[in-house]
Order: C-alpha cells, then structure tokens, then sequence
C-alpha cells in the first residue's frame, strides 16, 4: 500500500511538471533579458535575469526582451512653419536600457515601441519642423536632423529607452515647392560664382600691379648704375672670350670714341678677301699680320681702363 501511494505520488509530480513545464521552466536566450513578475509580491525591479536557463513557480511570470538594438521605419506627414505638408519617412534605431528593464516592464510594458518610441520622435520630429520655413528645412536638413536626436535621445531615456540613432530617409515635398527651392538655390549658386570671379580679378589685377612695381624698380637701379664705361668693359671682355675659341673670325676694333669690337665670322664673312681690307675710319687701329686678336684685345682694354680712371 505504502509503495503504490508512493507511486502515485511520483506520477503526480511528474504530471504536474509536464503540465505546466513552459510555466515553470525558462530559458533566457542570447541578447534578451528577462523581468520576472512575483503574482504575490509584484514585479522584480532591481534584477535582471540575463542569459541562463531558470526554474520558477508556475504562477509566476518570466517576461522576455530584446536588448539587442531594432530598427523601425516609420512614415507620417509634417507640417513646416508656412503649413505645408511634408512627407517623412524615418527609421528609428533603439533598444531597452538593461539597467532599468524592471521599471520599463512595470511602468511601460513590452510594447514600448508602439507607446512610447514612435510617438515620442514624431512629436519631437513635428515640434522642430513646425519651427522652421520649407527652404530652411531643405538646405538645412543635417543640423535639424541633429536636434532632433539629441531631444529624442533625452526624451526617451526619461522613459528607459535608449535611441542609438535618428535616420530621416527620404523628405518629399509638393513637386511645385521642390521645383521652386531648387531654382533659388541655383541662382544662389550662381552669384556665389560671379562674386568668386570678381575677386579673383581684383587679385590679379593687385598681383599686376605689384609685379609692374617691381618690374620699374629694378629698371630704376639698373639705370642708375650702368655707365657707358661698364658697358664698354663687358663688351670688351665678351669679344675676347669670343677671340680665344678655336674658331676662325676677323675682329674690327674701333667705330668710334666709345665703339665695340665687330666680330665677322658668317659664311659670307669667311670668303672676304683680307688683301682688300687696306684701312679702317680715323680711330680703327691697323691689324698688323704679326699680331694676335688676343693683344689687340689687351691693348684696347688697357685704353678703357685708362680713360675710365681719368
């Protein structure tokens, strides 16, 4: 009698857990957490039961969510500060504070995203647009789009929530207002072009003239530093490095008080009869056959010496 009671016993457990196995046996998967609600002492708020498999009375609740971060589109209408309605479409990427799950559960409840993500960015979404004109929320899209998130991102930590990101997809305005935004942009464009040009001509025309300003000082030094004697002296030192080549040439010193070596070396010049070149005006100097180009060279640079120092 004592072995079947005993019998029936260990049938009646087991019955009991096969029954009521999911109730009583959880398993808390990878990225979720859990938040178990006591049916007699309430929800438990300062634990989060993480990753584990967990055995609980069967008239408690284990409640399981995702802590991994979603992503939900959203599209709905806004109205600009002129009253004109926008088309928005947006995707809201956020996740449930691991830290404060418990009181997300007992103040919100798993559906979180419906009652209070989506509303809680349309409403900062609509706020922020309603302050702003169509072209300013045409050009300026980034920076609203930033003030947005950081008001959202506050607003939904107040609520558990944290919002890793705020991406608006796609802005569509009325065919007739996007056409009109776009011309004035381009005509924006276009003046910004024709200011560039004409102040990259004003730098030219600086940059002309402090090179022609330039360019007339060193004429000034040079003017007043070149005298008919440098110039003479140059020309002499020139004609005699000339003279010393290899090449064959007829030198005429003279033409003058201040004149400078003629130097014939042409192919018509070769073929000049040296038997007719007999004299020379009153200053040029006879070219004795016995005398090198080189001294005659010498002998007129010692005379513009000469007559420099005097």
């Amino acid at each position: 009698m004592g072995k079947l009671k005993f019998t029936l016993g260990l049938l009646f457990i087991a019955l009991t857990i096969l029954v009521f196995w999911d109730l009583m046996v959880v398993s808390i998967l990878a990225g979720e957490g859990g938040v178990l609600y006591k049916r007699f002492s309430g929800t438990v708020i300062d634990k989060v039961y993480k990753e584990k498999l967990y055995v609980i009375f069967p008239w408690n609740i284990m409640t399981k969510y995702n802590l991994r971060v979603m992503e939900e589109r959203v599209s709905f209408e806004v109205l600009s500060k002129q009253a004109l309605k926008i088309e928005l479409l947006i995707s809201i990427r956020y996740r449930p504070d691991p830290n404060t799950l418990g009181i997300l559960h007992q103040r919100i409840g798993p559906d979180y995203l419906n009652s209070v993500v989506i509303p809680e960015v349309e409403a900062v979404i609509r706020r922020y647009f309603g302050q702003f004109s169509d072209e300013e929320i045409y050009t300026s899209k980034k920076a609203i789009l930033e003030n947005i998130v950081n008001d959202a991102e506050k607003r939904l930590s107040d609520k558990y929530i944290i919002l890793d990101d705020l991406i608006v997809r796609k802005i569509t305005f009325p065919p007739t207002v996007e056409e009109a935004i776009q011309s004035k942009i381009r005509q924006y464009h276009k003046y910004k072009e024709h200011e560039y040009r004409i102040e990259k001509e004003k730098l030219e025309a600086r940059r002309k003239e402090i090179e022609a300003g330039g360019i007339s000082k060193y004429k000034d030094i040079i003017s007043r530093n070149i005298t008919d004697q440098y110039l003479v002296w140059e020309g002499i030192q020139a004609t005699k490095e000339i003279a010393q080549s290899p090449n064959s040439k007829i030198v005429i010193v003279g033409g003058g008080k201040n004149g400078l070596p003629l130097i014939l070396n042409t192919p018509q010049d070769n073929n000049i009869n040296s038997q007719n070149i007999n004299h020379l005006d009153n200053n040029n100097t006879n070219i004795d056959n016995n005398h090198s180009v080189t001294n005659i060279l010498q002998d007129t640079k010692s005379k513009v010496t000469n007559n420099a120092k005097k």
